[in-house]
């Protein structure tokens, strides 16, 4: 059964990038950025919809010369999910993004530093409703900032960062905000957004920035992110990986599901680690299933198995699961047998029930199966392995007596 999260969610106040919420209690939402070159237009859309089909929410393009706005202005109308411009350095190409109609602006207060032309970019976002990232990083912090903390990057000076951006924007009454404060330690990213947190009512976006290639990355922002999600910080929430962005984006989707945070999108796959009675190679069916199941949107909870003594009590809560036993696959529905198959046909098999549950639900599958002759067979199957391995398969009582004896 899936048990939905009961973190107590920080309250703020709500803004819109397009038509997705941020803040303000709605769901949280995964992002990601693009790799290609803006300009390049066909590259960038292919990207934005395998990323939307991945469960990006909000897709960020980088807006670094005028042949990128010319891009946004064809690529905002054609994608599936809202646009953020992602602006370095010169504000002018803010402004080009806005006539390009991008739908939100990351601003990096230690890049754009004139005052004059913070407020110009927030006085255009004011007029024309588009929100803007304050996107405080570690690595690029203002000089005096860092300075003043003693030449080192701090959660205070961090804070300290994005309070003077909210103060340029306040000039012109501008609060259609959301902040990160980045950085690619773990602890500094997390205290960061804890201090923050205590300031502001803006929505928060969460990142462990420049956090390296899987799988250290993806433990790395799963710790940072995760964290501060489990204290009910964070409103929306990118994975900032060396790897295909669409990785981010699953990664992302899977920590969210994963917390009870949104709604299950695609398979949840569990799978015994293997043992001792084990008739398969569980890590390669386990994968052989990943594969199959791809990115067919099956919000289901899927088990593999490695044997039939086990397998389906342990995972009685599965949606589906597959067994192993004398060469042949027990599918199981809800706890219950429902089907036996070759051992060549498991995951073929099980991608098809997987498919049938999800559109005509439990009761359809299993008023579908034999559920007699599957149990019987399972049953068979159990006793012929217990026959041959007995009630201990991994030896586990030897290592108790042995364990005894040192005593």
């Amino acid at each position: 059964m899936e048990v939905q999260a009961t973190f107590q969610r920080r309250q703020t106040r709500q803004i819109h990038v397009g038509n997705v919420a941020v803040g303000g209690g709605s769901p949280i939402t995964v992002q990601s950025m693009t790799t290609t070159r803006t300009a390049d237009v066909e590259a960038t859309l292919q990207q934005i919809y395998a990323l939307a089909a991945a469960g990006a929410d909000i897709v960020r393009c980088t807006c670094n010369e005028l042949e990128a706005a010319e891009g946004l202005a064809q690529i905002v109308p054609r994608s599936p999910v809202p646009i953020v411009a992602d602006i370095h350095h010169q504000y002018r190409m803010a402004l080009a993004a806005l006539d390009a109609g991008v739908h939100c602006l990351r601003l990096n207060p230690g890049n754009i530093r004139k005052p004059e032309h913070i407020q110009t970019v927030a006085q255009e976002c004011k007029d024309r409703q588009v929100p803007i990232r304050i996107g405080v990083n570690g690595g690029s912090l203002h000089p005096d900032l860092y300075s003043k903390y003693g030449d080192k990057v701090t959660p205070e000076a961090m804070v300290e960062s994005a309070q003077m951006e909210l103060a340029y924007f306040a000039d012109v009454d501008f609060a259609d905000v959301k902040i990160s404060v980045k950085a690619s330690s773990v602890p500094l990213m997390i205290e960061a957004y804890r201090q923050l947190a205590d300031v502001v009512d803006h929505p928060l976006h969460l990142g462990v920035t420049e956090a390296g290639p899987p799988p250290a990355g993806l433990i790395k922002s799963t710790v940072g992110i995760g964290t501060l999600l489990a204290e009910g910080i964070g409103d929306t929430i990118r994975y900032s990986l060396t790897a295909d962005p669409v990785q981010e984006a699953k990664a992302g989707r899977q920590l969210l599901e994963a917390m009870g945070l949104r709604e299950r999108k695609n398979v949840d796959l569990i799978a015994c680690p293997s043992c001792g009675r084990a008739e398969i190679d569980v890590y390669e069916v386990a994968e052989q299933a990943m594969q199959a199941f791809g990115d067919k949107q099956i919000p289901l909870q899927v088990a593999v198995m490695g044997c039939v003594v086990n397998g389906p009590g342990e995972a009685r809560d599965a949606d589906i699961g597959i067994a192993a036993g004398n060469k042949r696959g027990h599918l199981f529905v809800k706890g219950r047998n429902v089907a036996v198959v070759a051992e060549q046909d498991m995951v073929s098999a099980l991608v098809e029930w997987a498919e049938l549950i999800h559109t005509e639900g439990v009761s359809a599958a299993l008023a579908r199966a034999d559920t007699v002759a599957a149990e019987r067979e399972a049953e068979r199957d159990r006793n012929r392995l217990l026959a041959e391995q007995g009630n201990d398969a991994n030896m586990a009582q030897q290592k108790i007596e042995l364990i005894r004896n040192r005593g």
